[in-house]
Order: structure tokens, then C-alpha cells, then sequence
């Protein structure tokens, strides 16, 4: 194989390790993020749990203390009753069935209330259920993502330092001008950097390359790039079986 040709196959051949490289990367990357988002999930669960939970207090709290005083008003009225047949006057006899009417008018009044409660109370026990529900599977979605991070960064980080190695191999038949010329349309434009032209076009362009350029590139003595796209361009005809790798 002469040289020409092994230059454009370590540049395809790098080319592919980059495309690797940065995928890997890119793993590497969003892993993390990935973990972070579920782990936000379930904050935001737990968020909503603690709220719930909080409304959950304050109701329990406004329920003992109607009870509690649905208790002591209707231990007024046993006592004002017990009272009423001891009255002689007139007067604070009826003095005092108002104010038995009013102790009883008011209790009816926070029976209602309780009542209202107890639902809101059922309400939001239902709801914490299905919070509590939700936090469990998300925090079970969190610990399995944590677990298998580790190892999946693990892997990444291995194969990653295989890359960089092929990719110091392929550096090494590659005349630096050239590496330098791959490196900067690597950096401008999208993936391929180097393409193989086929029946006269560019397959990275789609457009024809010159006759004359074409025909310096069938002779396979030089690296060119394409006069459209820039993209370092070789014939395909020169590696039949691969392609462009």
C-alpha cells in the first residue's frame, strides 16, 4: 500500500475514533445530568409530599381543637340543664335557656365545620397515598440510576482511553499539515470531515468535483479538499471494498 493510501486510511480510520470519542463524551456528560434529573423529580415529590403532609397537620389541628370544644360547650349545656330546674326566677330561667339555644346553635355549627374537615382530612390522605406512591418509584428510578452510573462511567472512561490511543496510532502516519487541515474542517463544519467521491461528486456535498482536480485525485498521489464543502476528499475507487469506512 503506498503512503497516500495509508494517509487517507488512518484519516477515515481517525475520523471514526473521533465519531466515537465524542459520543463517549457526550455519555459521559449527560449520565450525570440524567441522574440529576430524576433526582430533581423526586425532590419535587417530596416537596409535594411535605406540603400535603403540612396541610394534613393544620387540619388535624383545627379538628382537636373543635372537638375540644364541641366537648366543653356540650359539658356547659349538661350542666346548665341539670341547673335549670333549680331556678326560681322567671327571668334567669329564660336567661339561661338562650344561652343554652346559643351553646347548642354554636356546636351545630362546628359539627358542620368537622364534618367539612373530616372530608378535607380524607381528601388530602388520599392524595399523600398517591404522593407517597410516587415518591417510592422514583426514589427506586434514583438508587437504580445511581447504582449503574458507576459502572457505565466506568466503561465509558475504559473505552474512551482505547480511542485516544487508536487515535495516537492513526495521528502518527498522518503528515501534520494534513492532521492540522482535519483537525480545522473538523472544528467549522458537521461530520464527515473526510468523503470519498463517487462517479465525479463529492458524497459530502453532493457536487462534482473540477475534471482536473478529479483527475489529480484518481492519480492518488495527493490530499485534496473538496473547492465546494473544504472537506478532505478522496476516490472511492481507491478503497473498493471499504467504502468510506
Amino acid at each position: 500500500m503506498s503512503l497516500y493510501m495509508k494517509q487517507i486510511e488512518q484519516l477515515v480510520t481517525l475520523q471514526r475514533v473521533d465519531d466515537e470519542i465524542v459520543k463517549l463524551e457526550q455519555t459521559l456528560e449527560a449520565t450525570p445530568k440524567e441522574l440529576a434529573r430524576l433526582e430533581e423529580k423526586l425532590q419535587t415529590l417530596l416537596d409535594q409530599e411535605q406540603k400535603i403532609k403540612d396541610h394534613i397537620d393544620i387540619l388535624e389541628k383545627q379538628k382537636s381543637k373543635l372537638e375540644t370544644d364541641i366537648e366543653a360547650d356540650n359539658s356547659k349545656i349538661k350542666k346548665s340543664k341539670n341547673k335549670l330546674m333549680m331556678v326560681e326566677n322567671t327571668k334567669e330561667y329564660h336567661a339561661m335557656l338562650r344561652e343554652m339555644d346559643n351553646l347548642e346553635k354554636t356546636n351545630r355549627m362546628r359539627e358542620e365545620e368537622l364534618a367539612s374537615l373530616a372530608e378535607d382530612l380524607q381528601t388530602q390522605n388520599n392524595l399523600l397515598q398517591g404522593v407517597n406512591e410516587q415518591v417510592e418509584k422514583m426514589r427506586a428510578q434514583v438508587e437504580d440510576k445511581r447504582e449503574h452510573m458507576q459502572s457505565e462511567l466506568k466503561e465509558a472512561d475504559q473505552q474512551l482511553s482505547g480511542l485516544h490511543d487508536q487515535r495516537e496510532n492513526a495521528k502518527e502516519v498522518v503528515p501534520t499539515p494534513i492532521l492540522k487541515r482535519y483537525e480545522f474542517i473538523r472544528s467549522r463544519l458537521n461530520n464527515p470531515v473526510i468523503v470519498p467521491v463517487a462517479e465525479g461528486i463529492c458524497c459530502g456535498c453532493n457536487i462534482s468535483i473540477p475534471p482536473q482536480k478529479f483527475n489529480e485525485l484518481q492519480r492518488g498521489e495527493q490530499i485534496f479538499n473538496c473547492p465546494n464543502c473544504q472537506r478532505l476528499i478522496y476516490w472511492e475507487e481507491h478503497f473498493p471494498k471499504n467504502g468510506d469506512q
